[in-house]
């Protein structure tokens, strides 16, 4: 799933950007819903559960864009939530673009300003895309409809280790589902998708059922605490934007070495204070990466 190499020095993060589509969940005892895509087998993240999301696209930061969307989110300027989670407002908008497109050709559900498209205009919406990569804008235009950018809360951000062949500096967005949203997979990036609650998706991937990358494991462990939605735009208000850059080390065990990647506030990590809460590194074990505290 991952190919670290200790030794390496990957290259410059590109700019990318996932959305976390959230519902309150229709079981009786409350909570929410978050919606997974499966990663296809090859490429980077192979075969991982994740949220849809992808790469930066120049298209993204076409000032054009700027009447088919309303105002994105800025992070707080008092600093209570740290750095910016964008260095302008125009890359702001275009990376919360990217997550919103990204979200249509991997999940077929995208934020729209007055309320979410049938099911099957957003099918027929990601087929027009994938004939012509550029089409998303226009569609918008001609129907008058706007991306809602303004309904993405920016929860964290993480950037790959720089032991990763290739490097990713990712945003996370929250987006609140407040209407009938289905969702889909493609079948070509993403071949599975399904609604569950953070607490269910961890609790497959403690029984070895799945694959999570630790981005996706700490950010549903978090998320695992919001009762509703309203409590999950609460936690993504009060998180940290400081950049989460995990570093990959070796874990030196009795029962042999393996290799851990350490966060902000591990001891091994340049960073003394973190920015999550949770386990300070993953470890390793049996071709997965398991939560743990720093040894001793």
């Amino acid at each position: 799933m991952l190919d670290l190499d200790l030794n390496r020095q990957g290259p410059t993060p590109r700019d990318s950007a996932t959305l976390i589509v959230a519902r309150n969940a229709r079981a009786i005892g409350g909570g929410i819903e978050i919606f997974c895509v499966e990663r296809h087998k090859t490429g980077f993240l192979g075969g991982a559960v994740v949220f849809p999301g992808g790469k930066l696209d120049p298209s993204d930061l076409e000032p054009d864009w700027e009447t088919c969307t309303t105002t994105p989110i800025a992070s707080d300027t008092t600093g209570e939530r740290g750095a910016p989670i964008a260095a302008d407002p125009a890359t702001l908008r275009g990376l919360a673009i990217a997550a919103c497109r990204e979200a249509l050709e991997e999940a077929a559900i995208l934020p729209v300003a007055g309320g979410a498209p049938a099911h099957a205009e957003l099918l027929a919406w990601r087929a027009e895309m994938a004939r012509s990569p550029g089409a998303l804008r226009p569609i918008l235009a001609a129907r008058g409809l706007k991306l809602d950018l303004a309904s993405l809360h920016p929860l964290s951000r993480w950037i790959t280790p720089v032991a990763e062949s290739r490097r990713f500096d990712t945003r996370f967005f929250l987006f609140v589902s407040t209407g009938d949203v289905t969702g889909a997979h493609d079948d070509h990036e993403t071949t599975a998708s399904f609604w569950a609650s953070p607490a269910d998706v961890l609790a497959r991937y403690q029984a070895g059922a799945l694959l999570l990358a630790p981005p996706t494991h700490r950010t549903l462990l978090v998320l695992s605490a919001a009762r509703s939605t309203a409590d999950a735009v609460g936690i993504a208000s009060r998180s940290c934007l400081d950049p989460i850059c995990p570093r990959a080390v070796t874990q030196r065990d009795p029962a042999g070495d393996t290799v851990a990647i350490v966060l902000p506030g591990d001891p091994e990590h340049d960073v003394r204070v973190a920015r999550v809460a949770g386990p300070s590194r993953y470890v390793l074990r049996s071709g997965r990466f398991s939560p743990e505290d720093a040894p001793g």
